[in-house]
């Protein structure tokens, strides 16, 4: 099979056997696959796959079943399924547990399909299922543009949040406010904090949604309401900050943080059956839909991630197979 292996923190088109599933897996014929930021970081030589992952590079597919490890998968031979995986996705085909398969929503293509996976399983994992976002809550999503943060908006919204993002362009924070936030923040024009502050008549957010890290912690800490949650997803400002500990304290704040691809087949079966359960309409009713900038041949994953790189899309950028 073709697929797209990293070696020198360069991309090359090569050719590897195709993979064969094992006793609770299924093999995917693969029509898309999503970039994302671990790609890229994996790339680089700075996140290596986990034990027993493949070393190919991609999180997130859909395409069609054509062979099942054992007689017991729920799916059957030629459904139409979109997938998260731990490696592997940059191919013609690969395999994944079966408890990470989802039908693709009725309506939606193999490109929007593959577009889902990592954003909606890190969303709900992440803001419903940790920090426990309420309605009429209000959440803070750093990086509003992103392919999470597009997901987020959306989501947050849907169960009747009010959404404040911060985005690095007039551009982008149009489109977000588009998309459905209620408040949006250029951070390279803008003070969020003393903006959030002001908006909340100094209440503060109850859950930040942060890809950031860095000095971003206490800044956040700064426009947080009393009970807040803090989750880290991604550390784009660093891994190293100080901490004033005493609001953390007064407020009873909650700051923790999560990676998903390390995680169980079990944990990760969890949040499929609530995506199912809870998500999936919305995406087949057309209420929310994943945000696609660009869409480009398995060939050009060089492309690919280079404008993931530059920070000029909106929404998620896809390989076609």
């Amino acid at each position: 099979m073709h697929a797209i292996e990293a070696i020198n923190n360069t991309l090359h088109l090569c050719n590897r056997p195709t993979p064969s599933p094992k006793p609770g897996e299924v093999l995917i014929q693969v029509h898309a696959a999503g970039i994302n930021r671990p790609d890229i970081m994996q790339r680089q030589g700075l996140y290596p796959p986990p034990k027993g992952a493949s070393d190919i590079l991609g999180l997130e597919v859909s395409g069609t079943i054509i062979d099942l490890g054992d007689s017991h998968a729920p799916f059957k031979l030629g459904d139409k399924v979109c997938a998260l995986l731990t490696g592997g996705g940059y191919a013609e085909y690969c395999t994944v547990p079966t408890q990470q398969c989802l039908p693709i929503p009725q309506g939606l293509s193999y490109i929007q399909a593959a577009a889902l996976p990592e954003t909606f399983f890190t969303v709900w994992s992440n803001v419903f299922d940790q920090a426990k976002l309420q309605a009429k809550e209000t959440i803070l999503i750093h990086g509003g543009s992103s392919g999470i943060g597009t997901t987020a908006i959306q989501l947050a919204k849907s169960f009747g949040a009010q959404v404040i993002v911060t985005a690095g362009s007039e551009e982008k924070c149009l489109f977000c406010m588009q998309l459905g936030a209620d408040l949006t923040i250029n951070y390279r024009a803008q003070d969020f904090v003393t903006i959030i502050n002001e908006y909340t008549a100094n209440q503060g957010v109850d859950v930040i949604l942060d890809m950031i890290g860095g000095d971003y912690l206490q800044r956040n800490i700064k426009c947080m309401n009393f009970d807040a949650r803090l989750i880290h997803i991604a550390l784009q400002g660093g891994i190293k900050t100080e901490i004033n500990l005493l609001p953390v304290m007064l407020k009873r704040l909650h700051i923790t943080g999560s990676t998903l691809r390390a995680r169980s087949p079990l944990f990760k079966a969890k949040i499929a059956a609530q995506l199912q359960q809870h998500v999936w309409p919305l995406l087949e009713s057309g209420a929310i839909e994943p945000v696609i900038q660009k869409a480009f041949p398995l060939a050009d994953a060089a492309k690919a991630h280079a404008l993931m790189e530059s920070s000029q899309h909106i929404g998620k950028i896809i390989l076609t197979i």
